[in-house]
Order: structure tokens, then sequence, then C-alpha cells
């Protein structure tokens, strides 16, 4: 990006990206707003954790931790490991299957604008009289009686946010469809794209559930029905249940792209192809689908009944079986490579026993009478950072770093990629692992503080160095990405020597048109087998032909700065009496620009295939 500011000047860089519909700028805009939130969270945590650092401490009130804790939860999932994970998706999806774009240019837009807008909103909360303080669950028997606007910031703004993933997802669906090149089957499709196939899948069917339940709970805050008002017929249980209905497949929407992620570091590394290819397909495949029915495991405690809690807990046991079959996979793909330790590779290889201990304590919560012992104390809080942190988070950096190249044509430095690895791997399982201990010594979560004396003052202060150790790995990241933003040096095709799928057979990063021709794909890794017959470029398919382009707009940003608009009267209108105009002006600009796109007549343009042809000459030249 730096090198485009000093070609076109800040103001119409600026333009560029508000208006953009290419989807390897939409993942920069991704990249950019999800690593924003990211560090937001990470510094809600770092708060928690300096509060718990030691015993009676008066750091933050009580008030401000449960909206420092709220915050933490949502911020992480919903606008920084989402985003991230779509950033990776954008950037590679559309090449790794030989597409030009995404089904929907515009709709990729409008999605980002949507969580962009929806994630501020969201944010704005702290500023204007408080952060929602109901947990990140925002469970409707807290989140009813909340005073003030803070738990309306958090339905609102996710209800917006949500609207933006939920396109996001069906785009991906009907790219990954309908949008792969010539001869490339579903069972010829890299694990990455497979990944995201599935995880839009679940998207397309968990987020209407919490859509539900967030719009039933704006009704009884807004305009005062009675849904889960038990004293008036209500009931709250109904809540956790459509909650955990988007919350379960949520975690597998979260951890299968991470999956696809190591699935084609680990390949590249170890100079093989990837073992049991179709049998993670069906592993993949077989997650989804088991993903919708276990969410009542996380309600063992609410009194469903024996019969609930047994189906629930075995349905969550047999997860465990995909899972297994994934991970004996990557080692067996491991084993016996010629394995090149790169940083990616280095993140991949320490995913696979960080996971497995997440994924082992998420055995020990699936049955029913060990988790009333487990539940609500941090045995739950180190079960779940573990799945989060040591699969997706892994999965992000390992990712970022293995893709930086397709996004931005640079590497990142090597050096400073291993020391945030040592940094971040040794704060993470320092902070965590004996998080499991203080839980099953009997420290409830969500808790602000605990007495001195009770076991739990070494190893809480243990835990909290480790978040810090954390945040050591991310500054030294961040000073990686500006160091090489400036004086990296520019990569060719296929940077790391050893690329197996399409998105490496053209130049980093890709032009916008992504393939002059589209690619004909003849198997598994269809980059690899070229090289093995040793040509340097994929044989094309289709003549060179003029290429049809999308033309960039602005209007998903209005029409998402309109629903901005519309939330904040929609949430003011009974305090203040601007509340119901700017509801109708909001609207008004999110109609209107829909309205004017849809009488808009635009055709695209074409990049003629002589500027192709002396595009290719100058290259050569």
């Amino acid at each position: 990006m730096s090198t485009l500011t000093q070609k076109k000047g800040a103001g119409a860089v600026i333009w560029d990206y508000l208006t953009t519909v290419d989807h390897k700028k939409i993942a920069i805009l991704y990249l950019i707003a999800g690593g924003f939130f990211f560090l937001l969270g990470g510094l809600e945590a770092l708060i928690i954790r300096i509060q718990l650092a030691i015993p009676n401490n008066d750091f933050v009130t009580a008030g401000f931790y449960n909206e420092v804790m709220t915050m933490h939860g949502t911020t992480m999932i919903f606008l920084a490991a989402m985003p991230l994970l779509f950033a990776l998706m954008n950037a590679v999806v559309p090449l790794q299957i030989g597409a030009r774009d995404v089904s929907f240019p515009f709709l990729n837009s409008l999605g980002f604008w949507l969580f962009f807008f929806g994630g501020v909103f969201l944010n704005l909360s702290w500023f204007l009289g408080g952060a929602p303080d109901a947990g990140w669950t925002s469970y409707a028997s807290l989140a009813v009686e909340s005073p003030g606007h803070g738990v309306d910031f958090y339905i609102l703004g996710l209800q917006v946010s949500g609207l933006g993933t939920l396109i996001a997802g069906i785009n991906f669906l009907a790219t990954i469809i309908n949008m792969r090149a010539p001869g490339m089957t579903y069972m010829r499709m890299p694990l990455f794209t497979w990944t995201t196939f599935v995880a839009s899948a679940l998207i397309l069917f968990a987020f209407p559930a919490l859509t539900v339940g967030l719009a039933l709970l704006m009704f009884d805050r807004l305009f005062g029905t009675a849904f889960f008002d038990p004293a008036l017929g209500g009931n709250t249980v109904i809540y956790e249940h459509l909650f955990w209905i988007f919350g379960h497949p949520e975690v597998y929407i979260l951890i299968l792209p991470a999956f696809g992620v190591f699935s084609e570091i680990i390949p590249v590394f170890a100079r093989k192809r990837l073992f049991g290819y179709s049998s993670m397909v069906f592993a993949t495949v077989l997650i989804g689908f088991l993903g919708f029915m276990v969410w009542a495991h996380h309600m063992f405690t609410t009194g469903l009944g024996p019969i609930a809690n047994a189906i629930f807990a075995v349905a969550t046991m047999a997860i465990a079986v995909p899972t297994g079959i994934k991970v004996f996979n990557w080692l067996f793909t491991i084993w016996g490579g010629s394995i090149k330790f790169t940083s990616p590779m280095i993140w991949a290889v320490s995913f696979i026993p960080s996971f497995v201990m997440g994924g082992v304590t998420g055995v020990q919560l699936a049955a029913a009478p060990a988790d009333y012992q487990f539940h609500d104390t941090y045995f739950v809080v180190a079960h779940f950072h573990y799945v989060i942190i040591g699969g997706v988070v892994f999965g992000i950096l390992a990712g970022s770093i293995y893709w930086w190249p397709t996004m931005f044509g640079k590497m990142l430095d090597e050096v400073m990629n291993k020391i945030t690895f040592v940094l971040f791997f040794i704060g993470f399982h320092l902070t965590f692992f004996i998080q499991h201990f203080i839980g099953l010594n009997g420290l409830p979560r969500r808790v602000f503080t605990y007495l001195p004396g009770q076991g739990f003052d070494t190893s809480n202060f243990i835990s909290s160095i480790g978040a810090f150790l954390m945040a050591a790995g991310t500054i030294v990241l961040l000073i990686n990405i500006i160091y090489t933003s400036i004086k990296g040096e520019k990569v060719g095709t296929d940077p790391w020597g050893d690329g197996r799928t399409l998105e490496w057979a053209i130049s980093s990063p890709p032009p916008e048109y992504n393939f002059k021709q589209t690619p004909l794909i003849r198997g598994l890794d269809p980059l690899w087998i070229e090289k093995m017959e040793g040509k340097k470029e994929m044989t094309p398919a289709e003549p060179l032909a003029d290429i049809h382009m999308p033309n960039g707009s602005i209007l998903p940003f209005i029409v998402s700065l309109g629903l901005f608009i519309a939330v904040f009267g929609l949430m003011y209108r009974e305090d203040y009496g601007w509340g119901l105009p700017v509801i109708i002006v909001g609207f008004l600009i999110t109609f209107g620009a829909m309205f004017f796109r849809s009488i808009l007549d635009d055709h695209g343009y074409h990049i003629h295939k002589e500027d192709l042809i002396d595009e290719d000459k100058g290259g050569r030249a």
C-alpha cells in the first residue's frame, strides 16, 4: 500500500479503498479492521489480567470489569477472529479456484462495510454511557435488566455486523459453487477452499438463530415485549438455546478455516502431498454437520434433564472423531517429509499439540456429570482459549505470514516472525495452561477479584505474566509489519519456492484481473503438476480475450452508513426527540442508495487483450 500511496497520493488511495469491489483490496480492509479490533480485544484482556494478578486488587471497579470482560469476548469473536479469517478467504479463495473475482463483488464490499460500521457502533458504547456488561453471550436474564444503553449497543451493533457476515458467507458459497476453473472438481479443491465452503454453509444456517435471538432481546429492551420475562410468561432459557444454536457452529465457523490454513501450509513445507485428502474433506463436512447437534452442551446445568444431557454429551464426543482424523493426517503428512521450518510451518507444528489439548479438555467437558463441576470455572476459560487461540489465532498468524506476499508482494522478516512465535507461544501456554488448575481448585469465571490465601495467588500472577508475553509478541509482529512495508523487498511468483496451489501460479500480489487466461486444472495441487512437467506457468483453458471487470462503487459504504445512523435513532428514540427523525434519515440513506443501485445501468469495463499483450511484453523487458 505504501508504494500505491506514493504513486497516487493519500486521498486517491483512501477513495480507492472506500469504493473498491476487488476481493484483494477488500481482504486488506478486513485485515486492517480485524487487526485493529484484535489489538483492542488484547488491550481489554490485559486489563482483565492486571485486575486478577493479585488478590483484592482494585485496578478497576466491579462494574467496569464486567464491561471489559463482555467487550473482550465480543470483540475477539465477532470483530477480530471472523474478519481476519475473511481477510484470508478474500485474499486466497478466488485465486485457489482460478476465478477472476467473487460471484458478487458489490455484495463483498457491502459485507465488509456492514461489519465495520457494526463494530464501530459497538465500540462507541465506551464513550456514550458505558459498554455492554452482560457477558459476551448477553444472556437474557442479565441483558434485559442491564441499566443504560450498553446492551442496546451490543444488540444493534451485532445485528448490523452479523448482516455483513451473512452476506459474506452467501457470497463465498456462490463463488465456490459457480466460479471454479475448468477441471476444478469438488475433489480437486484445495483444503482451504473446502473449509471456507463448509464454514460459509454454517454461517448461512447459524447466523439466523443469532439474528432471531438478538431481535427478540431488542423487542424486550426497546419496545417492552416479554419474550424473556418469566413474570409475564416469557422464558430466558429460550434465549440460551437460540444463542448456542448459533454459538456452537460459530466455533466451527472459526476453527475450520484455520484447519484449512494448516492443511495448505504443512504439505508445502513438508514437500509432500496432503495425506488422506478425501478423508480430510469428509472430516470437514462431518464436523460442519455435527456442529449443529451439540449446542446444549453449553447448557448441561440449566436443568434440561438426563436424556437431553446424554444425547448432547454423546454428540459432542462424536465430534472428536473427525477432528482426530485431521490431526493424524497432518502428522502423516509431516512424517517422512523434507521439512523446511519456516515461520508458517513452526506455527503449524506448534498448533497440533496446542489444539489437541483444547480438544481433550473439550471431551472432558462433554461428560455432563463432570461438567456440573467444571461449569463456570476457569477450567472452561482455559479450554476455550486453547481452542480459540491455540487453533484459530495460531491459524490466522500462520496464514497471514504465509499469504502476506499474495496480499502485499513482500515477505515479512523471518527473524522477527520467529521472535513473535517464541514470545506468543510461551506466553499463551503460560497464561492458559495453569488456568485449568485454577478452575479445578474452584475459582469461578467472570469474578473481578478473589480473597488471598485460597490457593489462587501464585497461579493468577503467572497467568498474568503470560498475557504480557503474548502482548510483547504482538508488538514485535506490528514492528515487523511496519518495517517490511517500508524496507521489504518485492517478491516474484511463488516466493516460498514450493507452492502447490493456484495462488502461487501468478505474480505476488496478483494483477486486478487475477488470471490473464483461466487455468486448466488437471488434478489436485494443480501448480505442482505443471512444475513436475517442467512448466513454469499453468496451462490455459481458454484463448487470450478481453476481460470484463466490475466498476468500483461508493454505494456499499453509503448503505452501511445509513444503517449506522438509523440504529442510533432506534436506540435513543425514547430519550430524545431527535430519535425518530434520525431513524427516518438513516433508513432513507440506506434505501435510497439501494434504489439507486437497482436503477443504475452499470456494465463495468473491459481490459482489452492488446493491453494484456503489451503488459506481458513490458514485464519481460
